[in-house]
């Protein structure tokens, strides 16, 4: 390998706002390695060949892993470290909301109400949710979303350092995000009602700052990313196509107030880019990048002020520490 060459690995880069950020980080960084962590194959081979239509001489890989299943990550690092020395920006992208209808009653409820925009822009007390538990007892949420993508940077810590450039780990969070849903009594929001997609989002705002504490000063660098509200396949599983489709108009209508109304995912993955632009060191780990798009269109990226504890984001790290040794002891010993 060219150890020149910049990598760049995304979880979940076979659709929505991962695939938009393959695609665009190979125009931002020519010559960029790139890898896409999928749960499927099939998608997975069909996102890359539409990858390299674009850019035919990219060099492209896969690496076949399932965040919620922690036996799958441990076998994508044995891959991923034979392929590649170095990874200068990770991208943890995979993520599922397990929604399974919206509360109609809420919503009249709400909806001429000065909560209406947060309700909008945020889902929360708007989605039920059901809970599923994996083969390895774990939630499942909690897994995708969070704890397999621990264990992912856990055991590629090796190939993140590197002595001559810094490495970037990029979340991509959520305005879904609510403290209130999250207990450090019950990280993985089992028997819970409601609120494990926005438990899972906070966790992994936590755990990007107790990163940046253990990382820094080996050249990591963890940020979260918030990408708006955008039509993938999270939004579609929440109401069909058609319907977002209807009330298209009021996206741009909301945008003069609410500019993370981005609707697709190229407005959405803005921040998500940018920050591979950046010197990672320069930036507030203390804040999430969120897209905007106003209502002529223009993207930027804007920060807001992250309101979580240090503390907190410790104990949730040791947490997962000691959920990840069992973990470790089952598959690698």
């Amino acid at each position: 390998m060219d150890n020149s060459s910049k990598v760049a690995v995304i979880t979940g880069g076979n659709a929505g706002i991962g695939l938009t950020v393959a695609e665009r980080l190979l125009t931002e960084h020519p010559g960029l390695r790139l890898c896409l962590a999928c749960r499927n194959k099939t998608r997975a081979q069909a996102a890359l060949d539409a990858l390299q239509l674009s850019h035919p001489t990219a060099h492209i890989s896969i690496v076949i892993v399932d965040t919620s299943n922690i036996k799958s990550v441990y076998n994508a690092v044995t891959e991923i470290k034979q392929m590649y020395s170095h990874i200068d920006y990770i991208y943890l992208n995979a993520g599922i909301m397990q929604v399974v209808g919206v509360d109609w009653n809420y919503f009249w409820k709400t909806l001429f109400t000065k909560n209406f925009i947060h309700m909008f822009t945020t889902g929360d007390g708007l989605l039920k949710e059901q809970e599923e538990i994996t083969e390895e007892n774990l939630e499942k949420v909690f897994t995708t979303n969070v704890f397999g993508h621990f264990v992912l940077i856990k055991e590629l810590e090796s190939v993140l350092i590197n002595g001559t450039r810094p490495c970037q780990i990029i979340w991509t969070s959520s305005s879904n995000a609510q403290k209130h849903h999250f207990s450090l009594d019950n990280i993985q929001h089992r028997n819970e009602r409601g609120g494990h997609y926005s438990s899972s989002k906070y966790s992994t705002d936590l755990l990007s700052l107790a990163l940046n504490e253990r990382l820094n000063n080996k050249g990591v660098y963890s940020h979260v990313t918030c990408p708006g509200l955008v039509m993938t396949n999270l939004t579609f599983g929440i109401l069909p196509s058609w319907f977002w489709n209807l009330i298209l108009p009021i996206f741009w209508l909301l945008r003069i107030f609410v500019p993370t109304m981005n609707y697709d995912t190229y407005n959405g993955s803005e921040a998500l880019v940018w920050l591979s632009k950046q010197k990672p060191e320069s930036l507030d780990p203390m804040c999430k990048y969120v897209s905007h798009c106003n209502f002529m269109g223009k993207r930027y990226v804007h920060q807001d002020k992250l309101k979580i504890d240090q503390e907190d984001a410790n104990q949730l790290y040791d947490q997962l520490n000691t959920l990840e040794k069992k973990f470790h002891q089952k598959y690698k010993s």
